[in-house]
């Protein structure tokens, strides 16, 4: 016995011949009406073909529905592109987790200044805690360090162009990024200690720089160690300073999760932690391209303060656009639906 009326009859033969043209000029080849049209068909459909199949009845009108159902899936969902995924991750998602995590970026520049600060303040009142901070791994060795430290003629010659092949400019890039890229992640990842470690981490960044940075300050005229340290330290210290963004908005949910449990808390503030250092990794390699190409080159002071300016200049007005897209952002009252649910569980109950 057939259950389906006339008037569906009709208007299944309307999605099948729609279908059928949709199939011959794909569904760019359609207008905007037809599209809606195929859109409202298959989704009145989609309620046929759940009541037939509670039925259990007419057999031959499932299968057939199921069929039709089916083709209009295929032509309406369309899996976005690897290469749109990308896009919106980098247009979208990106922006919008700097916009929320705005916070959490200002503390690690704020941690990364004050360890500068303290680190050059060491440095310049007393040359023994550059010794100190400055570890051997980074390629000054204590005879070098004295050098620097007690002449300026010695600090002048360290500033000398000097022509390097491209070869060993790749392979040294090579080894900056990859060493960045473990500092880090080393901070990104440490961040789930309750944030401990990560403010750690960027103080000592920080105390390393500000005691290096107390070598060449001494002279009047630092011209040349600015412009020695700026084009890539511009775009290295921004890269460190996501990753440890990210990593105290882990250790924030670990440490204080607010309303929420700490897995709960954590596991929804991963997304936006993982985009952050994401969007440190193109930074680093940029920061790698810089320091090999442009510090290891023959090029003067002032081209380099070009390239370092230029940095600042894109570095702000992206920082203009994430407190833009932070402003649109609406509130999160995601607390406030939970609490007005749980009242409204009670009241029920009462």
């Amino acid at each position: 016995m057939r259950l389906v009326p006339a008037a569906d009859d009709r208007t299944t033969a309307t999605f099948e011949a729609l279908l059928d043209r949709t199939e011959r000029l794909r569904p760019g080849g359609l207008g905007f009406d037809e599209l809606a049209d195929l859109a409202t068909l298959y989704r009145s459909h989609l309620a046929r073909l759940a009541r037939l199949r509670a039925a259990g009845t007419d057999r031959p009108a499932l299968r057939h529905l199921n069929a039709l159902c089916v083709r209009a899936h295929t032509l309406l969902h369309v899996e976005p592109t690897a290469g749109g995924a990308l896009r919106r991750a980098l247009l979208v998602e990106l922006p919008r987790a700097l916009g929320r995590t705005w916070p959490a970026l200002l503390v690690a520049w704020t941690l990364l200044g004050v360890g500068m600060a303290v680190g050059l303040m060491l440095g310049l009142t007393d040359a023994t805690a550059v010794h100190a901070l400055m570890p051997d791994g980074m390629g000054y060795g204590p005879e070098m360090l004295d050098r620097l430290l007690a002449s300026s003629a010695a600090r002048e010659r360290f500033f000398e162009p000097h022509a390097v092949s491209p070869g060993q400019n790749a392979m040294f890039g090579s080894f900056l990024f990859t060493n960045n890229t473990r500092v880090g992640l080393l901070a990104f990842a440490s961040g789930v200690l309750a944030g401990i470690p990560t403010v750690l981490l960027q103080l000592y960044n920080g105390l390393l720089l500000g005691a290096f940075s107390a070598i060449f300050v001494r002279d009047p005229h630092p011209w040349a160690f600015l412009a020695w340290i700026l084009p890539h330290g511009i775009p290295e210290l921004t890269a460190i300073s996501l990753c440890a963004a990210g990593g105290l908005v882990l250790g924030a949910a670990v440490a204080v999760p607010g309303r929420h449990t700490r897995r709960r808390a954590l596991r929804e503030s991963v997304h936006s932690a993982l985009l952050l250092f994401a969007g440190a990794v193109p930074l680093f390699f940029v920061a790698a391209l810089t320091e090999s190409f442009v510090r290891e080159s023959l090029l003067g002071p002032l081209p380099r303060l070009a390239v370092a300016c230029a940095y600042l200049l894109v570095f702000g007005a992206g920082f203009a656009w994430v407190r833009r897209c932070a402003a649109r952002l609406p509130p999160d009252t995601a607390w406030l639906a939970s609490l007005t649910g749980s009242a409204r569980v009670t009241a029920d109950t009462d």
